[in-house]
């Protein structure tokens, strides 16, 4: 039975929800998902299948877009400089070694504190500041500044301490007071509980049997980078697709992983950070978004084992993801599929959400299509 695809699409999108519904009539018939996007602070696409208008999903690294929003608009104020050591803010931070590295670095991923040594409770997971806590004293993985690789868990945490020293506020306060609520972004770092009924928990990836081999072949072993950056080398491993199923996650929002949105809040914030919505001003200035977008880390990362590259904080998804794209695109993916941006060339914003975990992590293959046919369509306004 194919799933009925709901929403509209604005003139010249029409092809969108083509797209959209031919993906879905090949997915398996429980699929959930929503798409969203706006060209220059106008929302343009607004589609879901398999669920309600305002069903939340766990966002994963979707998340950390977030964090580095509120980075970005604190270094726009002066509040926070990208050249200043991270131990100006935060002394404890130079044990091991580290007190070399800059605000930076530290958001170029090129810190080597991916984890520590004998990993973390889902209760330290949950709460920013206790994983800010272990890690000031980890001793890196590499050595600071030299190279970079996936802060996959943590980075939230590294610049959420920063901004709670720099602002005396944490960084889901600063996000929740200058971009959330302004825009009434559905998209959380903490979920509020009258907002629980809304949440769908994450599926678990179902892979095919030639998925599975895919995965069984991958080098791993508990205390291999990929494993200690994905919380594997813990005493009680993470299973990372079940993290935004436990309350606690929710409910505290660690800027690394826990966000809860749905394609709308997704889109939405990545609208307001590079056009006027509303007759509100862009939260970034050119500059800024350009400072950020601007490719900092490129290469071989040391814990995905693969070509990767980021700006400050944001995956720079022209490169990473979406090869159409302009260059300088800001975003950032999520484990179970998600997929959100913004293109300050065209003014587009892009949100994707689904439930279920998909293969092989990262943002779902169908974003592409999906991405390519919502560009396709802003180039022909």
């Amino acid at each position: 039975m194919t799933q009925e695809i709901h929403g509209t699409t604005a003139d010249g999108f029409e092809g969108v929800r083509e797209e959209f519904a031919a993906f879905v009539a090949g997915e398996r018939p429980d699929y959930e998902g929503q798409l969203c996007a706006y060209v220059h602070g106008r929302k343009v696409v607004d589609l879901w299948a398999g669920t309600e208008a305002d069903a939340l999903y766990g966002v994963f690294s979707s998340t950390k877009g977030a964090a580095y929003l509120v980075v970005a608009l604190l270094v726009q104020d002066g509040t926070l400089e990208l050249e200043r050591k991270v131990t100006y803010y935060w002394p404890e931070f130079a044990a091991e070694g580290k007190g070399v590295l800059t605000l930076r670095d530290l958001l170029a991923h090129r810190a080597g504190v991916v984890g520590t040594d004998t990993g973390f409770t889902l209760a330290e997971l949950a709460d920013d500041r206790q994983l800010a806590e272990r890690l000031a004293d980890q001793r890196p993985f590499w050595r600071p500044g030299t190279a970079f690789g996936y802060h996959a868990l943590v980075s939230g945490a590294l610049v959420g301490e920063i901004v709670r020293r720099a602002t005396g506020r944490t960084l889901q306060d600063v996000y929740q007071e200058r971009v959330r609520t302004p825009y009434g972004l559905d998209f959380h770092l903490g979920l509020p509980a009258c907002h629980e009924p809304r949440f769908r928990p994450t599926q678990p990836m179902e892979p095919a049997p030639e998925q599975q081999a895919a995965l069984d072949a991958v080098p791993d072993g508990p205390h291999t980078l990929a494993s200690i950056a994905f919380n594997r080398n813990a005493p009680e491993p993470t299973d990372l697709a079940s993290l935004p199923n436990t309350p606690l996650v929710r409910a505290k929002g660690p800027a690394s992983v826990g966000g809860v949105a749905s394609a709308r809040g997704l889109a939405g914030m990545y609208a307001a950070a590079i056009s006027e919505v509303g007759q509100q001003a862009p939260l970034l200035k050119p500059d800024t978004v350009a400072e950020f977008g601007q490719l900092h880390s490129v290469g071989y990362d040391l814990v995905a084992r693969a070509h990767k590259s980021f700006g400050l904080g944001f995956q720079t998804t022209s490169d990473t993801w979406h090869p159409f794209l302009g260059a300088g695109t800001i975003g950032h993916s999520g484990a179970s599929g998600s997929q959100a941006f913004a293109d300050p060339w065209t003014g587009l914003a892009y949100g994707y959400t689904r439930r279920r975990f998909a293969f092989p992590g990262g943002a779902a293959p169908e974003n592409d299509r999906l991405a390519r046919a919502v560009h396709r369509a802003t180039l022909a306004l």
